[in-house]
């Protein structure tokens, strides 16, 4: 190859070459220049070609087994371009090369490619390794690329270091080392957990360090595993051997029990207290607790002495009477430690004349010679019969009295407004008179009139001497005037079926609109633009007009009240409550926020309200802590399907657009918008949120006829609807609930919540689960996202003959509070069926409709009002009211949720 003529032009340069170029050819031309012509200072040059540059340099590679590799370059502009293997030129013909033409540049564009076998970079002797560059010519000189190296790929069998079994305490650091087998490229670790790959970027409990080992840093009980180091390159891939790791937990003793009583009633005796190794249970192994686990220490009842008599004392003197006593006293002995006294008269006394006493006969004398004369036995027996009635006609009295003070109710269909009002608005059950109903007997009865319980004062100031300036004037309020004879007429229009009646119907304000409520809705109607639909036992509806009512789901605590006046006058809407299933919706919750209550609709959406509605929900969140532990939030559901914040309590505003009043185990929504509302709430630091939670223990119905047995324990919300819920899956099951469900408070610790099974009879039955317990994952809980969340303990048997069954399951959260479960049963027993739930029989109707939605009739709820309305420079009015029930939030609507009253609150100073 001919590449010293070019080096030497990249030295020289194009402009010299050129010059030298004219003088040679000026010097050949003929002699028509004479030689005293003098040359130009310059001369025209063509542009210069750049240096070649790059665009593929060769790569790093290596041959696996016996496959060559192929190095690859590409340069622009290149008039040439080669490849240079540990210092010596690649033969021409091993070049592929390629050629073309840059679209945006217009230079040449060349690519080369050589192939490397193993023999070749087998054949190389010397400690360097095979490598090979490209070197690319153009017209401005030469450029060479970065070296690219060929190396042999292999990976040895042995690792030179493999992890070992062992057994660790719990929360122990754990160092568990592997250093892979010699290899080219240098292999790559990964760790296996029985089979699952360990990512410490989803479990910040394990660490892989740099040189390939693995640390858990505090061991968990769900470590327990087999654990092997996997190495891996291009080549091949290596297993270790397995290790074992066991976690094991060393028990710890319980509290001690309460001193039992004296083994004997009386005299000296004995007691004890008790303690468990179950704080925690020794696991896998670990040391069981150390000293006594009973105590007994020697006690002493007194007896109980019975009194006794003393000897009679001597009799005394006779007197005037003509008779003398004589005494004794019960102190021979003296009753003690709950002894009986003395039977018997502690005096005696008799005649002391032996019947010749003078008084007493002139006395009998006397009574002998004046009989009872006919008129006076008259009078006394007519006296007697007299005094008799008159004992029971004030017998009846008193007892009317109590009556009416016990079970004082509005009576029959028509309800004196006055008599209510000087009742101390203290209405009673109303009992609705009965319906026959003869084309349809199967139909239920009407329960729209049913009117709610209201238990205890409505509102009480504290009375005392110095109270008298808090007393609201009654004397000189409207709130005593007399009310109007306000009566209820009830009519039966189950045949509507127009939404908007005729104004000529003339339907007045004291009149209800009687309408068959619906439970368990048959048709499917459209009132989103999405259809809704409804499970049985989740969902109501009812027709509704001016006079409001009240939708509630039996056995949910979700109920939709629609005061008065909310609807238009002469205008009826089929309003709905929803209560949506997990598994058909999307959750309001995001990031760490929690699901709180169920998710409710209520429609129709875009109904035009002219007063408030009030949604009750229940929810789980713990709220008896003196600190604010809870950011609560209120979230509404788009058409679309989007989750949108409404308010969160405690930061409300004159323009929130509604208002949410808070109780222990539910919460009560003021809005005027109808739609699809659900709680949420996440932990308010420095201090973790608490979720109220149930656990419900169902085992198969009973007669069991398989050796199989199986038991399952539901961890739910702490609201009536989540049970519900799980007792209508259980009875679709098969199943029955056992026991009654266990409250357990859920820290958001992020912890695990574990359940475990001791104590089982083992020469009976035997456990089908591996390991030593179940875990429910912490975000699954907290979340709310999977509902109903269960764990299952299946058992074994060994013969048919067996029938009982007792064990105790321990639930628990790790670093946290847990129950206990002590089940002793006869699986071939067949028991009635246990549901914490109430009857239907006791479940208030689905739908009330009118005035008996509501517990004050609406007279008396009006002249409240007026009472209230007028400010009062001593604060007998709506501000004193509002500190008193604890709704005194500045500038916010005032709504008296425990009596269902439509109030609002007409003061904007702040209190």
């Amino acid at each position: 190859m001919r590449l010293a003529p070019l080096q030497r032009v990249r030295i020289i340069g194009p402009s010299f070459l050129l010059l030298v170029f004219g003088l040679v050819v000026s010097g050949t031309e003929s002699s028509d220049y004479s030689e005293s012509e003098v040359l130009p200072d310059s001369y025209p040059s063509a542009p210069a070609e750049p240096l070649p540059e790059f665009l593929l340099e060769p790569e790093d590679a290596f041959i696996v087994k016996n496959r060559p590799v192929q190095l690859r370059c590409r340069a622009s502009p290149a008039t040439q371009i080669y490849f240079k293997c540990n210092g010596e030129w690649v033969n021409q013909n091993d070049h592929v090369t390629r050629e073309s033409l840059d679209q945006v540049t217009g230079l040449v564009v060349r690519e080369v490619d050589i192939s490397v076998s193993r023999t070749q970079v087998e054949e190389l002797f010397g400690l360097e390794d095979y490598w090979c560059q490209c070197v690319a010519w153009s017209s401005a000189g030469t450029t060479k690329s970065n070296r690219a190296y060929v190396r042999i790929a292999y990976l040895r069998k042995n690792f030179e270091q493999e992890p070992l079994g062992r057994e660790v305490q719990l929360e122990q650091e754990v160092l568990l080392q592997c250093r892979p087998p010699e290899g080219m490229p240098a292999a790559e670790v990964d760790w296996l957990k029985n089979e699952d790959i360990i990512d410490p970027s989803q479990d910040s409990n394990f660490l892989i360090t740099i040189d390939h080992n693995l640390i858990i840093k505090q061991a968990r009980l769900s470590d327990t595993a087999n654990y092997t180091c996997v190495a891996r390159n291009v080549v091949a891939r290596r297993r270790s051997s397995t290790a074992t790791l066991i976690v094991y937990v060393s028990g710890g003793w319980s509290s001690w029990t309460e001193w039992s009583e004296c083994n004997v009633p009386c005299g000296p005796g004995w007691q004890r207290r008790t303690r468990s190794c179950t704080n925690p249970a020794p696991l896998n192994g670990g040391i069981f607790c150390e000293g006594l686990s009973v105590q007994r220490v020697t006690c002493t009842t007194l007896c109980p002495v019975d009194g006794g008599w003393t000897q009679w004392a001597k009799w005394s003197a006779c007197g005037t009477e003509c008779t003398h006593w004589r005494s004794r006293e019960c102190q021979d002995p003296l009753p003690r430690n709950g002894g009986k006294h003395c039977s018997g008269s502690m005096m005696e006394s008799k005649n002391c004349t032996e019947g010749l006493c003078a008084r007493n006969k002139k006395v009998s004398l006397e009574h002998a010679s004046h009989p009872l004369s006919p008129g006076m036995g008259v009078a006394v027996y007519t006296g007697l019969v007299v005094a008799l009635l008159l004992t029971v006609v004030m017998a009846l009295g008193v007892g009317v009295l109590a009556y009416r003070r016990r079970c004082r109710h509005f009576h029959g269909d028509i309800t004196d407004s006055s008599s209510a009002l000087t009742a101390a608005f203290h209405p009673g059950n109303y009992k609705p008179p009965r319906q026959d109903n003869t084309l349809h007997p199967s139909a239920p009865p009407d329960l729209t009139a049913t009117a709610g319980t209201f238990r205890g004062p409505l509102f009480s100031l504290p009375q005392g001497i110095n109270d008298s300036p808090h007393k609201i004037p009654m004397t000189t309020s409207p709130l005593l005037d007399p009310l109007p004879s306000l009566k209820i007429k009830v009519y039966n229009s189950s045949t509507l079926s127009s939404l908007e009646l005729p104004a000529d119907m003339g339907l007045g304000d004291g009149e209800i609109l009687s309408l068959k409520s619906v439970g368990t809705v048959g048709r499917e109607r459209e009132f989103h633009s999405h259809t809704l639909s409804r499970e049985p036992g989740l969902s109501t509806s009812a027709t509704l007009g001016h006079l409001g009512g009240r939708l509630t789901i039996p056995n949910t605590g979700v109920s939709l009240l629609v005061p008065p006046g909310t609807i238009p006058q002469g205008k009826f809407y089929e309003m709905y409550l929803i209560i949506n299933k997990w598994d058909k919706t999307t959750l309001p919750s995001e990031g760490s926020q929690t699901v709180l209550s169920p998710v409710v609709s209520c429609g129709p959406s875009g109904m035009l309200l002219k007063r408030p509605v009030v949604l009750t929900l229940p929810h789980c969140a713990q709220l008896d802590t003196p600190t604010p532990d809870w950011t609560l939030t209120l979230k509404t559901q788009t058409h679309q399907g989007a989750w949108e914040e409404v308010l969160t309590v405690g930061e409300e505003s004159l323009s929130s657009p509604c208002y949410l009043q808070l109780e222990e185990e539910c919460c009560h929504v003021l809005m005027e918008q109808l739609g699809t509302y659900g709680l949420v709430g996440q932990s308010c630091p420095p201090r973790p949120a608490c979720k109220r939670l149930q656990l419900a223990l169902f085992a198969p119905r009973a007669p069991c006829l398989s050796l199989d047995y199986s038991l399952r324990i539901y961890c739910i919300h702490d609201t009536p609807q989540a049970l519900k819920e799980v007792m209508d899956l259980e009875r679709s099951l098969g199943g029955v609930l056992i026991e009654d469900p266990k409250p357990l408070l859920f820290k958001d610790s992020y912890h695990n919540l574990r359940l475990s099974i001791h104590d089982i009879p083992h020469n009976h039955w035997r456990s089908k689960l591996l390991a030593k317990y179940q875990e429910i994952p912490f975000y699954h809980i907290w979340s709310g996202s999977q509902r109903p969340l269960h764990c299952t303990f299946s058992l074994e048997r060994a013969s048919l003959a067996v029938s009982q069954l007792a064990c105790k399951i321990c639930v628990r959260q790790v670093e946290g509070e847990g129950q206990i479960f002590q089940l002793h049963t006869d699986i071939q027993e067949t028991l009635p069926p246990h549901s914490p739930l109430p009857s239907a029989s006791t479940c208030l109707p689905s739908s009330q409709v009118g005035p008996y939605a509501f517990r004050l009739p609406d007279s008396i709820r009006h002249k409240i009002c007026a009472s209230l309305d007028a400010p009062s420079a001593r604060g007998c009015d709506w501000r004193l009211l509002a500190r008193s029930l604890g709704f005194d939030r500045s500038g916010l609507s005032l709504v008296l949720i425990s009596g269902v009253w439509s109030i609002k609150l007409k003061v904007s100073v702040p209190f």
